[in-house]
Formats: C-alpha cells, structure tokens, sequence
C-alpha cells in the first residue's frame, strides 16, 4: 500500500497556535554565528537549534567551502522569532525579498513575525555565506510506525549506508533524526520519503556507497514522491531517470562541493518540484535528455514556488544532454512562482540564471517561465538560450529551441552580463521567443517603452 503523509493541523488547534522545536543532535555541526528562538503569542521563547552547514564560495576557480547556518521548527498560528548574531548587526535583510519581511533589529538581535511557513535567509550586514537559512514549517502528520511498510527513524543519528527501497515502502525521516546514508528506488513504484529529519553524507563516507552515491536516485520507477527533509549531500541532491510521476516537495538542498548538483531529471516525464530551496554549488535544477543509461524523451515537466540559490552554475538549467543517434525531445516545461537568490558562474559558457541550452540533437520546445523574480546575483546572466554544441560534453550540435514564453520576469540588480540567445546555424536556430512584462529595476521594457530611442533594439535596454 502506497502510504502518503499528509500536512495537518495538531488536534485542538484548528484556531489556536503551536510551536514544535525538535532535539539537537551532535552528528551535524552546531552553528556558530547565530542563535534562534521563536515564541506564538503569549507563549514562552523556546530556544532552536542551529547547526553548520557548508556552502559553496565560487569566486576563484576552486571550490572553497564556507560556513553557513541552518535552524527549523514546526508551527501553526503566528510565531515571533528572535535571531542573534555572535557579531553586531549594521544592517540585516531577510530573502526572499517578496516576501516583504523586514526585520526589527537592535543590537546584536533582530526580531520578526511570520504567519505562515516560510524558507528564508537572514543575512547580516550582505554576508551571504555567514548566514541563517532558516525553514519554518507546518506540522506533520506522522505515518503509522506498526504498518510492515513503514521505515521509522526517530530523533537521533541512524548510519545506514546504502537503503534500497521496494515498492509500497514509506520512510518517515522524523524531526531531529539524522539519517547517514542514501536512498536508492530502482524499478520500483508507490514509494515515499518524508518527515522533517535530515538526510546526510559525510564526505568522509561518500566512498561506501559503491556507484554513484546520490543522496535519493530514482531509476525506472513510478510513482515516487519525496517531501520536506532537509538533504546535505556529497553528489546530487536527487538524480531520476527514466521514471514517471515524481513529486519532490518542499526539500531544502545545501551543497558545497564539484558537481553537487540539486535536483536533475533525465528521460523522464510528469514531473512535479514544488517548494523546494535548494542552495547548491553546481545547478539546482537541472533538465536533460540521454545521459549514462538513460535513454529517452522529457516532457512535463513542473518546477513551482520554489526558491533557488545557485552558489556556482545555473538555477535552472535546460538541455546539454542528450542521444545524436535518437535525438531527444524536451517539451512542455514549465517554471513558476521562483525566487531566484544568487548566481555565480565564472565561465561565460555556463552562464544563465534561466538557460535553455540544446546540444546532443536535443529539441526544447514549449517551454513557460513566468513570475519568477530574479534578485542582484554576483556573476553571470539573466537568460541564455542556445543552439550549441559544446566538445566538453556534446557529440553533436542541438537541434533548436522552440515556442519560449517568458512572463513577468523581474531583475533587480547591477550584476548581471550580456544575456545570449543565440541559434547554431541555419538549421538549428531559435524561433517563438516572446518576452511579457519583462522589468528591469523595475523599468517596464518593450518595443514602445517611453524614453527608447528610436534606433535602439529593445534588446538594448534589456542587455541582450
């Protein structure tokens, strides 16, 4: 039986509060810059546990692993959290900015309120490395522990390599446990993973795993959902390929090392990413076609109210992979409702907060962005469309990019480069890019826009 945990309100609250703190545990880092405490309204402050989390500094070519900080509760209602910094606080700002939360700080402390649940970063003084990721969510409803296919692991360190999960299992990850490990699903079908607990790999133990060891790989398999752990890998945060009808919901991601990519899909199709925040130091979603043993289409592919932070590489990236010899197609995509954070790549080639790049005969075809909200990232661009062919990892050129529409799409910055769109050859071009309220620093930018001369391109204006 397929078991599905489901978000509830705690009995007896349906309109009162409740404030959930889970254990500490000393597998994971305590975080050294900041403390946390939360209280609903006319409870007592509880303190929460912060723990270290590695990130990555892509400003030289090396890959240079910074400390950053991590806490998370549970509540329902409206809760007062109290943050203090070991430093004094100049200046503090709470991403995403859409959020509209603005801190009250004094001192080394700030205070704020949230009435709903909520992934955020506190930064202090535009420290985005020595700073708070802070996830605030919605009670969970426990799975039944006597059922035969529920896995359990309850508050505390629990090493367990390698888990292959068969189809029917439910693996409940409860707040406060550390799981040491990965999850494998191969062939299989109606398997879940959730809870609040955190799925780690120490990078010491990333040689045990045998293979690949991805923190959750779904291969040929149905049906798979995955939500709200919190996932510290040593690879990819999530690999799937060849499978169909995967939901990962509301997982948040940091990774700090080469390749440590957040969420890819190979050939596959109906895809659901909702609510995640992933911050990576290679792409946080990735979107390919052929690669390895993975043959095959995509297509339906979802990613929705989710917050991206690229520390290396693309937020979203499209295309690159793929099968000359069968050329695949990867359509009906779609993005929606995203914050993007940062981007920082030094290679021009890899650039793209948003990037569609079709090598190995690949065909990208309907695609929609739309509400995505793009803050000042330290290096790269804001879109990159290409036709390209690329040695490193290509055999062949793409086949082209078709049928774009990118809507409501703001950029608020001063960072971003020269954003490309640019076909291959006469064959392998670009066609059915349409561009709908697109803001730059909040400037409306078309065709007609007051103030254009009129022997400029609209390209201009927006920098592409």
């Amino acid at each position: 039986m397929f078991c599905l945990i489901l978000l509830f309100l705690c009995p007896g609250l349906g309109s009162g509060q409740q404030l959930i703190v889970y254990p500490s545990t000393g597998a994971l880092p305590v975080g050294g810059d900041f403390s946390v405490r939360a209280r609903v309204s006319g409870g007592g402050w509880r303190d929460v546990p912060v723990y270290g989390v590695s990130v990555a500094d892509g400003t030289a070519p090396a890959y240079v692993p910074r400390q950053s900080s991590m806490a998370y509760f549970d509540f329902t209602g409206r809760v007062e959290v109290e943050v203090r910094s070991r430093r004094g606080i100049g200046v503090a700002r709470v991403r995403p900015l859409s959020y509209g939360i603005l801190p009250e700080v004094s001192g080394n402390s700030l205070r704020f309120f949230l009435d709903r649940p909520r992934n955020i970063s506190i930064e202090v003084d535009g420290d985005i490395f020595n700073n708070l990721q802070l996830f605030a969510g919605v009670p969970l409803a426990e799975p039944d522990r006597a059922d035969s296919n529920t896995i359990y692991y309850g508050p505390g360190v629990h090493k367990v390599g390698t888990v292959r999960l068969t189809s029917g299992k439910c693996v409940y990850l409860a707040g406060g446990a550390v799981v040491e490990g990965q999850f494998l699903i191969d062939h299989q079908e109606n398997v879940h993973i959730g809870g609040r607990g955190v799925l780690f790999q120490p990078r010491s133990d990333s040689g045990l795993f045998g293979g690949r060891h991805d923190a959750l790989k779904i291969d040929y398999s149905s049906n798979v959902s995955v939500s709200d752990i919190i996932v510290i890998p040593t690879t990819y945060t999530v690999l799937m390929g060849c499978s169909r009808g995967v939901q990962i919901r509301g997982i948040k991601s940091f990774s700090a090392g080469g390749n440590n990519d957040g969420i890819d899909v190979f050939c596959c199709e109906d895809v659901l990413v909702d609510g995640v925040y992933m911050r990576n130091s290679d792409d946080c979603i990735a979107i390919y076609g052929h690669r390895w043993d993975y043959y095959g289409n995509t297509r339906n592919i979802r990613v929705v109210n989710s917050t991206l932070w690229a520390d290396i590489a693309h937020p979203v990236l499209v295309g690159t992979h793929g099968d000359p010899s069968h050329p695949d197609t990867l359509e009906d995509l779609r993005f929606s409702n995203l914050d993007v954070l940062d981007h920082h790549e030094n290679q021009v080639d890899y650039q793209g907060c948003i990037s569609l790049d079709a090598g190995d005969s690949n065909l990208i075809r309907r695609v929609r962005c739309e509400d995505i909200r793009v803050e000042d990232f330290r290096k790269g661009q804001l879109v990159n469309l290409r036709v390209m062919y690329n040695k490193k990892y290509n055999t062949a050129p793409g086949k082209g990019i078709e049928d774009v529409v990118f809507k409501n799409i703001s950029y608020n910055g001063t960072h971003a480069g020269l954003s490309i769109i640019a076909g291959y050859d006469e064959g392998r071009g670009i066609r059915n890019v349409v561009f709908e309220n697109l803001r730059i620093n909040g400037t409306l930018v078309w065709d007609k826009m007051p103030g254009k001369p009129a022997w400029y391109k609209t390209s201009d204006i927006a920098g592409f």
